[in-house]
């Protein structure tokens, strides 16, 4: 009886836990340093078809103040990005401020790469730089005030709009779990094979050892007339 009366709420509990992680995954800010033309990758797990927007700016380190400041606008900052199978995605200039946007077609972790290839920092900011970077995925991709204006929505149907939004991306997370354990599971029991195989032909090579040991021996012992 208890497991009936616990069964749902286990479920709506899990299916919180669910929402919850996929807020909390779904945006992600950092900064970073860089030298010059120096390239720093990221790996970002990604479900298939789901839009990533990455949105960055730059500060150059100043000797006499110490301090960054924002970088100058003939900076360059190249972004290129890689899906699970090594293919180029996007690789595209920008300046010193950007936004980068894509869609993935392939579940799984991809590489997520940025290098400036200006030679231009050397002289002002020594060759140090500072990269702000915020990588927003799925439907916290999503510019609902733009969305609200664009398609003029009351402020239940945005609210409708985004809940439609959440349960995609969660029906998303959950069929990328499901072929994440399914690689996994194959791999399982790829590696099972290969180690059953192996130990049957250690087995195998152990016995024939044994086997040349023995007639060895034998031989040795009759040409010493010991048997």
């Amino acid at each position: 009886m208890a497991g009936v009366g616990v069964g749902p709420l286990q479920g709506m509990v899990r299916f919180g836990l669910l929402v919850l992680t996929v807020c909390a995954a779904g945006a992600r800010g950092l900064y970073f340093h860089i030298g010059e033309t120096e390239k720093r990758c990221f790996i970002e797990e990604i479900p298939d078809e789901t839009m990533v927007i990455g949105n960055y700016r730059t500060q150059m380190w100043d000797k006499q103040k110490e301090v960054f400041l924002p970088s100058t606008p003939g900076l360059g900052m190249h972004v290129e990005v890689k899906d699970p199978d090594g293919k180029v995605v996007l690789s595209r200039q920008y300046g010193s401020e950007g936004r980068f946007t894509f869609t993935s077609h392939t579940p799984g972790d991809h590489q997520i790469c940025l290098h400036s290839n200006s030679t231009r920092m050397a002289l002002f900011a020594g060759g140090k730089l500072r990269v702000h970077l915020d990588i927003q995925v799925g439907e916290h991709a999503n510019n609902y005030p733009e969305i609200a204006a664009k398609d003029k929505l009351t402020e239940l149907q945005l609210r409708a709009r985004q809940l439609l939004d959440q349960v995609e991306q969660i029906q998303k997370e959950q069929d990328y779990q499901r072929y994440r354990e399914e690689r996994f599971r194959l791999t399982s029991e790829s590696t099972n094979q290969r180690v059953l195989w192996w130990s049957i032909a250690q087995t195998v090579i152990l016995i024939l050892t044994g086997i040349w040991q023995m007639r060895h021996l034998k031989s040795f012992f009759e040409a010493k007339k010991l048997v």
